[in-house]
């Protein structure tokens, strides 16, 4: 139990580097201005994933693939530490938790495979080339964050698993249930915007006191406390 609550904190801690990382390259680097949504943005859009391929390639593995690998140890590892108290949570968490985890690197596939293919058909066609990005990334986003109701469901079970277990503290188990219901709002297009920056900012902190919870002995975890 001990080990597998290590590691499913360096996992958490490794989750929350991942948001983080992509949120800086995002905003720092993948982001161009001017954006529209007529057929002429698109295509410079097209044309600027192209001209930086590489990091590209980079961001998508690490905010898909590394971020998806680790997500779904840190579901093992809270599914051992609930498991004793709240069985039927701690079941119903590890399977919510492996359907988001698999979303999200199946996100990741469709994003670098996918971008391989454009950037061939770039070479010689590229109003085809924007086409088939624009496809393909619509399916990413259904994937791996165009909403976020997986991830919203394993908070809100999380969150009532911590609370109804006491295996961490009320404050963090009410916290999963508010970036949660953060998560379920970008249903809702008038909320998308507003309760995703509030589920992926709140992801970043709840990863991290997950996080450091797990790697605290157990009779020193301030974080395993009844209130």
């Amino acid at each position: 139990m001990k080990n597998i609550a290590k590691i499913g904190g360096i996992a958490a801690l490794i989750d929350a580097a991942t948001y983080l990382f992509g949120m800086v390259i995002l905003i720092a680097y993948l982001t161009p201005p001017d954006y529209g949504n007529n057929d002429a943005d698109m295509l410079q859009k097209v044309g600027f994933l192209v001209d930086n391929s590489t990091l590209l390639y980079i961001f998508n593995f690490v905010i898909y693939v590394v971020n998806a690998i680790f997500l779904a140890i840190l579901a093992v590892a809270l599914y051992k530490r609930l498991e004793i108290k709240t069985p039927a949570l701690a079941q119903l968490s590890l399977t919510i938790g492996g359907i988001w985890a698999t979303l999200v690197l199946g996100a990741g596939m469709v994003a670098n495979v996918g971008f391989a293919e454009v950037l061939l058909l770039y070479e010689t066609d590229k109003q085809a080339a924007t086409s088939l990005w624009h496809i393909l990334n619509t399916i990413e986003n259904g994937l791996g964050g165009g909403n976020e109701i997986a991830g919203g469901v394993w908070a809100i079970v999380l969150g009532m698993g911590f609370l109804a277990s006491k295996c961490f503290s009320k404050p963090l188990g009410y916290f999963s249930l508010i970036i949660g219901a953060a998560g379920l709002s970008t249903i809702f297009p008038p909320f998308s915007e507003i309760g995703g920056a509030i589920f992926g900012l709140g992801f970043i902190l709840w990863f991290v006191w997950v996080g450091v919870a797990l790697l605290r002995p157990a009779k020193d975890d301030q974080f395993q406390t009844q209130g």
